[in-house]
This record gives structure tokens, C-alpha cells and sequence, in this order.
């Protein structure tokens, strides 16, 4: 998974807003209010290069009295302004960003402020971007946008008949890119992998509000209709996932941290893609289950929970933080059989790994990535990164992949798993496995089964996830096992 900058502080679970007594009448938003934190934290984001639900998180944690729907409101326009800006600046004559043409190895301090590069050097300021937005996406009218935001009419008025504007582009993947908001390097991967009609029936997906999927934590309950059971009694809809046999689909109005189910550890907020990526594991109770690039540890616990606490589940990061996070979401979800190690980014992991080498039955790496498959949940990420990120996440992966394949014992299965689109940090790298490595493919259809497998379209042992074809965010993952 991708590893972003960290300039802003600690993410924690969002509190509540103030609820409405039901049966009582919907408060008016105030408008005052959430316009001056949209802004707030849309300055954040784009001049800074703070991470967007961070800024949001902290703006909505301080503002403690705005009513639930004014934290919403608050919400959907920031990841709205974010994820239309490209072609909201299209529109008003800025043209539309990308990542500048001599990219180079940036630091993670430097990859945060590419956003905030950018800003400097637009020239649409933010009130005016997000007037813009409110006319072109939230059907307000430009009048009451502009006094709403002390915004120019004039500036406004270069909205007027955008659709036939954008339709008129000559170059197709100039189109696809202002159509989608999306840098011209990103829209031209998508045309170039899928086909330029594919790609933009990919790039409406992105576009999209992410459902809120959770994962049904079977250590705690007995299924998933147990969960949504309990959820019913809290006030929560919930329909089960297509794919996932642990995953439900919440409605998304309630604030799911705040629920006594959540903290009680029922369940898990993780997208159904990253659930079939833990089912097709095949961790078992009994086994060494080692998860490489765990992060704060949203697969492990799911392969825990496979495990039935039987075994040894080892959770291994860089980052001593995201395995704190681990483990404490582990204390909620009574999680008994993790452990967790941090371990060194270069070479010298290779050795703190050594009591490990050839002995476990499952390796997961799920491998720091650009992140490409996740742009509807992190509309900012598309801003952030440059052209040359996939082949330099590739690079990584190619490491990394050699270095955790070799704790995989003989007959043991590794999983490699990104949530990038693309060859370059997929299906090359794959194939990288198969050709230099002592692994050979493992068909993915005796661990999902021969139903979900054809459902998903799995092809032997990978498998690629689509917003627009199964609705997870994007993933690859591919199966392998090691020879003798």
C-alpha cells in the first residue's frame, strides 16, 4: 500500500458530531460556517501539501458544535473542491495541472509540498475554485456562490456552456483529463492499460463517493448478518458486500467510529478489495502467517481472524507508528496471536529477519505502491503524485518481493498485492517472481472458489480489481507458491 507524507498530525478516529434527536427537524446548514472551514482546509491541502483527511480531521475535531449534516456539508466540499479542481481551473483558465516534466527523486518532506508547488503557481485562488465548485457541483447559483465566498461573478462566468467546451477537445487524452480531473501523465496510463473508452468509464468510478465497507471481525461475532443484526439496533443500514463473505456495505451517514459496535471491536472499516486480497491468502489456524508491509494492520487483523487466534501472525513495518496502530486495534478486535516487529527500510532488514527465513507457510506483501487504484477515496493523491512514481514504486517492489519471498518455506504460498493500476507495478512485477525467483503461479480459485474466482474474473493466479468493473478500489494481487 502507499506510504504518503505525514505533514500533519497523527490520524485518529473522527468524533461525532452533534446528532439531531430523531424525529426532530434537519437544522439549515450554516453556510458561514462550513464555507470558512471548506477554505480553511482546502488551504490547507493545496498550499501546504497537508494530506486531506488529516486537515479535515483537524478542523472537524476543533469545531466540536456544527450540526452533523454542517460536518457532511463540510466533507463532501473539501474532497469535492480536491478531487474537481483540475477541471475547475481548466475552466477558469489555469489549464490543467500536472506533475512538472523534470521529475525526480523527491524526499517524503518534498512529495508532501507538490501540491502546495502547485498552488503557488496557479492562478485561481481558492475562494474563486471553490465558488466554482459550488455552481458546477453543488447546483448553487454563481450570485449566491460569489457573495457566499467573496468570489468574483466575473470569474464565475467562464463556467458557461462548459460540457460543449470540454466536449470540443481535439487530443482525446487531453479530454478524458479535464472530463475526469485528472493529470494529462494519469489519464493517458489509463487510456494506454484499458483503452481510452475503458479508461474513462474507469476515470467516472474514481470520481465517485467510495461506499463505506467493513469488514465483519468473526472473532467477535459469528457472521456478518450477526453484525448487521446489531447494526439495525444502533440506527445503521447495511447490505452485504458482492464479493466478500465478511463485508457489508453501510449507508455512510452515521460516523461508524463513533458506533458502541465499532469500539466494542465488531468490525473493521476496510474496502471489500482489501478483504479478497486477505481471503486469498489462505491463512489457517495453526500456521506462520507473516504480513511484510503490514502498515497499521488492516490485513493482518483480517487474516487473524481467518486464523481463529491459532498460530503466529507477525505484522512487519518500517514505520513503528502504523504497528503502535496495529497493535492497538488488535487490543480492540481481541486479537491474540499477532506480533509485531519493525524492521529496517534497507538491507539491514535482511538480517533481522533471519529467524524467519524458510519457515512460513503464508507471506503477504502488500507492497508500498503509487496508489493509483485508491483515487476515489484520496482525491488529493492524484496532485501529489509525479509521472515517474510507478516505475520508482517498482523498484521497491522488485526488493521488497525478493526479501520477503525468502521466509516463504518450501511448498508455502506467497502473495504479492498492490493497490496501483498498471503494468509496471503489477503484472512486471509478477512476472519478476515467476522468471527469478524459486516460485512458480498458484491458481487462485481453490482458495476463493470457483464461483467468487470467475465472478471477479480472476485469471489464473492474479486477479485486478476495478472501481467500475467489481466497485472495490483498484488492486492486483497475484498467488504464488514456493518449489522445493
Amino acid at each position: 500500500m502507499p506510504r504518503p507524507p505525514r505533514p500533519g498530525p497523527r490520524r485518529a478516529a473522527p468524533r461525532a458530531g452533534r446528532r439531531k434527536p430523531r424525529g426532530d427537524v434537519e437544522r439549515p446548514v450554516r453556510h458561514d460556517l462550513v464555507d470558512a472551514l471548506v477554505l480553511e482546509v482546502h488551504g490547507l491541502v493545496h498550499d501546504q501539501g497537508w494530506l486531506a483527511d488529516r486537515a479535515l480531521e483537524r478542523a472537524l475535531r476543533r469545531e466540536r458544535n456544527l450540526w452533523s449534516a454542517e460536518r457532511r456539508a463540510v466533507a463532501e466540499a473539501v474532497y469535492g473542491v480536491t478531487r474537481w479542481q483540475g477541471q475547475l481551473d481548466w475552466l477558469l483558465g489555469a489549464g490543467i495541472p500536472d506533475t512538472e516534466a523534470d521529475d525526480h527523486a523527491l524526499s517524503s518532506a518534498e512529495a508532501g509540498a507538490r501540491v502546495g508547488r502547485r498552488g503557488r503557481g496557479s492562478t485561481v485562488d481558492l475562494s474563486t475554485r471553490y465558488a466554482a465548485w459550488l455552481v458546477r457541483r453543488d447546483g448553487v447559483a454563481p450570485g449566491e456562490a460569489a457573495r457566499r465566498v467573496a468570489s468574483s461573478p466575473r470569474a464565475l462566468a467562464a463556467l458557461d456552456g462548459a460540457d460543449a467546451r470540454i466536449a470540443a477537445i481535439a487530443d482525446p487524452v487531453e479530454r478524458l483529463a479535464v472530463e475526469a480531473s485528472l493529470p494529462r501523465w494519469i489519464a493517458a496510463r489509463f487510456a494506454s492499460e484499458l483503452g481510452l473508452e475503458e479508461a474513462r468509464t474507469l476515470a467516472r468510478a474514481m470520481n465517485e463517493r467510495a461506499p463505506l465497507t467493513v469488514r465483519a471481525n468473526l472473532l467477535r461475532v459469528p457472521d456478518r448478518e450477526a453484525l448487521r443484526a446489531r447494526l439495525a439496533a444502533e440506527g445503521v443500514a447495511a447490505e452485504p458486500t458482492r464479493f466478500s463473505p465478511w463485508g457489508l456495505v453501510l449507508d455512510g451517514r452515521e460516523n461508524a467510529f463513533a458506533l458502541a459496535s465499532f469500539r466494542e471491536g465488531l468490525f473493521e472499516i476496510q474496502d471489500e478489495g482489501s478483504q479478497l486480497i486477505a481471503l486469498a491468502c489462505g491463512a489457517r489456524p495453526g500456521k506462520l502467517v507473516v504480513d511484510a508491509c503490514a502498515g497499521a494492520g488492516g490485513k493482518a487483523l483480517a487474516l487473524a481472524a481467518e486464523m481463529h487466534n491459532k498460530g503466529t501472525l507477525w505484522a512487519l513495518d518500517s514505520d513503528a507508528d502504523r504497528l503502535g496502530e496495529a497493535r492497538r486495534r488488535a487490543t480492540r478486535d481481541r486479537v491474540d496471536n499477532l506480533r509485531t516487529r519493525v524492521i529496517g527500510a534497507g538491507p539491514e532488514a535482511d538480517a533481522q529477519l533471519s529467524d524467519l527465513a524458510g519457515k512460513a507457510d503464508v507471506v503477504l506483501v502488500d507492497a508500498p505502491c503509487s496508489g493509483l487504484g485508491t483515487l476515489r477515496r484520496k482525491p488529493d493523491a492524484r496532485w501529489r503524485l509525479a509521472p515517474g512514481d510507478p516505475e520508482r514504486f517498482a523498484a521497491l517492489q522488485r526488493t521488497l518481493v525478493a526479501r520477503f519471498g525468502a521466509l516463504v518455506r518450501s511448498g508455502g504460498r506467497l502473495v504479492y498485492a498492490t493497490c496501483a493500476i498498471g503494468a509496471a507495478e503489477n503484472d512486471d512485477v509478477a512476472d519478476l517472481v515467476a522468471r527469478e525467483l524459486p516460485f512458480e503461479p498458484a491458481p487462485l480459485t481453490p482458495l476463493l472458489g470457483e464461483e467468487r474466482a470467475a465472478a471477479l474474473g480472476a485469471e489464473g493466479n492474479r486477479l485486478r480489481l476495478y472501481p467500475h468493473r467489481q466497485g472495490t478500489d483498484g488492486f492486483f494481487l497475484a498467488s504464488f507458491v514456493r518449489r522445493s
